[in-house]
């Protein structure tokens, strides 16, 4: 919006020149992280107190950890002051024509969507199990199924108009069209690797990244501050990513995929960094508020829409390290025990209790512990993933 804006006064007088700072992404990529934290810290407040007001409390599950009990009737739902500040920073520094902007904006929004219907069931029919997991595990499938069948056409044109006009090419050719190189599965330190996907693969593997992506951070969400720094660190990361694969000058020299538009989704990288830091100020041990699925859902299908885009799923498997830990853990443990109690009558567990946050405080890590440490471990897979750029 303020680029339009900026765009439009330097055509009416070159006094306006100075404004020309307005088309350099890294200058508006600073102050959408800015405005989002400026946002997120002067709203936070307010959030807080609206929400503790509406008495959405966090309900804690019976068979939880016991040193969490003293959390019961903390504001939950958290999660909208950082949509509302992503939004708004986004909207304000972006291209409004950049369609993956669009496409990942409302990606977070329709989980952030999912996670409020979520939250609320929990919160007014005191349930802590809340939507019932096919039913919200539907909505996210349609959205990123939505989301897959429009990106697998996206990557490879540069416009709206060429996406519908490839699309009707792949219908009318029996669901047969070969896509570039750059759609193709990236293969991290190896230049120019990558694996042919096809329409069908490219729209599973998004879909299996956006989706899984949404889970995982919502698994996580289990400590105060668990989940948000890791997203902050791991966006942060993408962001460079995007603005690598939209220059062709830096996609070329890294052996990268060139996409042009991607770019800009370092604004809402930025954004969604500086809305993350300002929760944290409020999300931090102990916590005042808590994200819900709101924020942990829409967070987690951004952070996947985003990886699909510039072609980096590998390189989001191994930032999001802990996401990916976190959600196995919760897979084996629930496998494990229903493969004994079908055996031997008696389910069995490999954790002391899943999420692997809870096992790590069930092994008497204290809860800033086991947080601060999963925050050291996520900085170090940031770093591996963003070597991916040069060891090649």
């Amino acid at each position: 919006m303020l680029l339009s804006l900026a765009q439009w006064l330097q055509s009416l007088s070159p006094e306006w020149g100075f404004l020309r700072v307005f088309q350099y992404i890294t200058f508006r990529a600073v102050m959408a992280a800015l405005t989002a934290l400026l946002i997120g810290l002067a709203a936070g407040p307010a959030v807080i107190r609206r929400l503790t007001a509406l008495k959405i409390g966090q309900p804690i599950r019976g068979y939880g950890m016991e040193s969490h009990l003293s959390k019961s009737g903390t504001p939950t739902m958290g999660g909208v002051l950082i949509l509302l500040s992503i939004a708004v920073s986004t909207l304000l520094w972006f291209d409004l024509s950049n369609r993956f902007v669009w496409i990942v904006l409302i990606v977070t929004l329709g989980f952030g969507a999912v996670g409020w219907a979520d939250d609320w069931r929990k919160v007014v029919n005191k349930d802590p199990e809340g939507m019932p997991s096919r039913e919200k595990y539907f909505w996210q499938s349609v959205i990123g199924l939505l989301a897959a069948l429009y990106l697998v056409f996206s990557i490879s044109e540069s416009s709206n108009l060429r996406v519908v006009d490839l699309f009707a090419k792949w219908v009318m050719s029996g669901f047969d069209v070969n896509l570039p190189p750059k759609a193709g599965l990236m293969v991290p330190f190896f230049k120019e690797v990558s694996y042919p996907l096809g329409v069908f693969g490219f729209v599973i593997l998004s879909y299996l990244v956006i989706v899984g992506a949404s889970n995982a951070v919502n698994l996580t969400d289990g400590l105060d501050g668990l989940a948000i720094m890791p997203v902050v660190m791991v966006g942060s990361a993408l962001g460079v990513f995007a603005y690598v694969t939209g220059s062709s000058v830096y996609a070329k020299y890294l052996f990268l995929p060139h996409i042009p538009g991607s770019g800009e989704l370092m604004i809402f990288c930025s954004a969604m960094a500086g809305a993350g830091l300002a929760f944290l100020w409020f999300n931090t041990h102990p916590a005042q508020v808590f994200m819900g699925d709101v924020g942990a859902l829409a967070l987690g299908g951004a952070l996947g829409t985003i990886a699909v885009i510039v072609r980096q799923e590998i390189v989001l498997a191994i930032m999001g390290g802990i996401f990916v830990v976190e959600a196995l853990s919760v897979m084996a443990q629930v496998t494990y025990f229903k493969y004994t109690k079908k055996k031997y009558g008696e389910g069995r567990r490999i954790l002391k209790m899943a999420p692997l946050h809870h096992h790590f405080e069930k092994s008497g890590w204290k809860e800033t512990q086991v947080v601060v440490r999963f925050w050291i471990i996520t900085m170090l897979l940031c770093l591996v993933g963003l070597s991916t750029l040069k060891l090649r």
